[in-house]
């Protein structure tokens, strides 16, 4: 089997943003992750609301209306009814 084949595994440490440092090994020196089972709703059985604004909000805010602009039935569909 080739030498080569194989990728460099190094011992790293695992930062979360909470602070929690895991030490693993990787191919990856230092890694930086945003959450982690320390700090994961799921994990954790808090909810916490990063977002407070939901999707429709934003694009409201962004786009302007959020309702559907319907446009007039054009005057063939009017007749054929």
């Amino acid at each position: 089997m080739k030498q080569e084949g194989h990728p460099t595994v190094y011992e790293t440490t695992i930062t979360c943003t909470c602070g929690t440092v895991y030490n693993t090994r990787s191919t990856v020196q230092n890694l930086r992750i945003g959450i982690c089972a320390g700090c994961h709703p799921f994990f954790t059985g808090e909810q916490r609301f990063v977002d407070t604004a939901g999707r429709v909000d934003k694009f409201a805010q962004r786009y302007g209306s959020v309702r559907a602009r319907r446009a007039a039935p054009k005057p063939s569909d009017a007749a054929a009814s």
